[in-house]
């Protein structure tokens, strides 16, 4: 038996993936990043200073995707990239001043997007907890 693709998980979560990322398109470009940069940049304006793979492990990026993003947001001058001075192998990524400002310059767009979604943020926040759970279960279970 088949499964029609309208009726399959894997595309609902697939496409509504897509048009999230769609939604985030222009209001990035409106400030000169990317989706998957301005993820690594969200995570460094909440803790500044983080080795290339804990950044990794946050937004679930493999090193040979995020390295190179890496020299683009340092390209860019947004951040900077040292080896740790205790650690050789470890390579530190810090906002640079200008890093810093572009948290202003992005900071309407989460409430653009939740108001795109036309949910109410306890609709939404049950959602992500559900996609969540299971992005968990799919992983570990």
């Amino acid at each position: 038996m088949s499964i029609a693709l309208p009726d399959m998980i894997c595309f609902a979560l697939y496409s509504a993936t897509h048009a999230m990322q769609q939604a985030y398109k222009p209001l990035l470009e409106e400030i000169g990043l990317t989706y998957p940069q301005y993820l690594v940049l969200t995570v460094l304006w909440t803790q500044d200073g983080q080795t290339v793979g804990a950044l990794g492990r946050q937004v679930q990026l493999e090193s040979n995707t995020l390295t190179p993003l890496l020299k683009r947001l340092e390209g860019m001058g947004l951040v900077s990239r040292m080896r740790d001075s205790g650690d050789e192998r470890q390579v530190m990524i810090h906002l640079t001043e200008q890093g810093r400002m572009m948290q202003g310059r992005a900071a309407h767009i989460p409430a653009c997007i939740v108001e795109k979604t036309a949910l109410p943020l306890e609709a939404l926040t049950r959602l992500r907890d559900q996609i969540t759970a299971l992005r968990d279960q799919l992983r570990h279970g």
